[in-house]
């Protein structure tokens, strides 16, 4: 069995190193940080089936324009003039069609749903413990528009074959009384799940290091060792690695790595935002706030609350303007439920790897053939993990993917 070497400790890694495990592979991770925070760890925990549209639909490009100086704006892109920043949003208008949206279908929801079955079976084996519920994904909305928008995308949803229900006003009330008199409605994707995923992380790393895997960590990758087209060992800041084959899934940090390597794969770091609530808030379903971009999810004792996208590097700095507009969209659509202060204080932020095409990378590369990616996954990240793990497991196993991978290929852009 195989040496591997995994660059990234984030779900799409750790889940690769399962699955790699599993197989009775040697699998060593790498990680810049500790394996304790980041996207990873504070996202909203959504398995979305129903996130079959991908981020690069057309108009948000001009929306991002629009709110480019608006700090508190669901979409926030921070002015600067950098080139690969530049040359990433070229791509992703390009990719903002509705042609190549619509094309994206198939492959987010067939992904999504071979995903949502791998935390079925992973769940059902016992391997490890984590909160996992299938209570379904509420999109609330307090506008005619969003009324409109929502039932159009709940038709698509339908058709598509996924569990929806529309609710009124009074069968939303039935459902979860908490919402306040602005909320009209929701709809109720009946085939989402959610999952706490701190717990999640902290538990599989604990199974793979019990299961033989090491871990090496607070280590920056700064170079390979290659002969021909395989690289034979990865070099970090503090010691050097042999290996028969690597995964790339460092999240928002892929871009830069593959460039060291002279492979163009464009990603740019999305910034989210969240902020638990460790008190009783009666809330008992997910939902996202449809106007305001807002995430609520009931975890392992206490409630999250998760949003935005914001666009300004690679960075871990705060916003508090950012972090209110997520607490005060809350206020408004629950009766009696204020974020406070020290809730507000304590938020935490993540970078999410965005593609240009909302797509992810998987897949090998032909500069090397026995380096695999995985990563640029966006906000489908955690949902999307068991089916990337699974995914690399199967290239390196040289086995048939159980998924179409020329979608996702990683130099699709080059």
């Amino acid at each position: 069995m195989g040496k591997i070497i995994i660059i990234g400790g984030g779900i799409s890694g750790l889940c690769s190193a399962y699955y790699l495990v599993k197989e009775g592979h040697q699998v060593t991770v790498i990680d810049r940080g500790g394996i304790s925070g980041g996207t990873s760890f504070i996202n909203a925990g959504y398995i979305t089936p129903s996130h079959f549209m991908s981020i690069a639909a057309p108009g948000m490009i001009t929306k991002g324009l629009k709110w480019m100086f608006d700090s508190t704006s669901p979409l926030y892109i921070k002015p600067r003039l950098e080139i690969d920043f530049i040359k990433w949003a070229w791509l992703f208008k390009k990719s903002a069609t509705s042609k190549r949206v619509a094309a994206s279908v198939g492959i987010l929801k067939e992904l999504n749903l071979k995903s949502r079955d791998l935390y079925d079976q992973m769940f059902a084996s016992s391997d490890f413990d984590f909160h996992y519920e299938r209570k379904g994904l509420l999109m609330v909305y307090t506008s005619h528009k969003g009324e409109e928008e929502e039932r159009a995308l709940a038709n698509r949803a339908v058709n598509e074959g996924l569990e929806v229900k529309c609710l009124n006003k009074e069968d939303l009330k039935i459902t979860q009384p908490g919402f306040s008199d602005d909320v009209l409605g929701a709809v109720h994707y009946e085939c989402d799940g959610h999952i706490t995923p701190d717990q999640f992380m902290v538990n599989l790393k604990k199974w793979l290091i019990e299961k033989g895997a090491d871990f090496q960590l607070h280590q920056e990758v700064v170079d390979v060792v290659a002969s021909g087209n395989k690289i034979t060992e990865v070099k970090t800041d503090k010691d050097s690695y042999l290996c028969s084959d690597v995964v790339l899934a460092a999240g928002s940090w892929t871009f830069s790595l593959a460039k060291k390597l002279g492979i163009y794969i464009p990603i740019q770091g999305g910034k989210g935002y969240s902020m638990d609530v460790k008190r009783e808030t009666y809330i008992s379903l997910p939902a996202i706030l449809t106007e305001a971009k807002v995430a609520v999810t009931p975890m392992n004792g206490f409630t999250r609350f998760a949003g935005t996208m914001e666009f300004s590097g690679n960075n871990n700095y705060i916003r508090k303007e950012r972090v209110n507009a997520i607490a005060d969209a809350v206020h408004k659509y629950y009766n009696n439920l204020e974020i406070n202060r020290e809730e507000r204080n304590s938020a935490l932020s993540g970078l999410r790897p965005v593609s240009p095409d909302g797509l992810p990378y998987i897949g090998k590369t032909s500069k090397y053939n026995n380096l695999t990616i995985a990563s640029g996954h966006a906000m489908m990240g955690f949902s999307l993990g068991p089916i990337t793990g699974k995914l690399v497991q199967e290239l390196i196993s040289a086995e048939k993917p159980s998924v179409n991978l020329t979608p996702l290929d990683p130099e699709r852009f080059k």
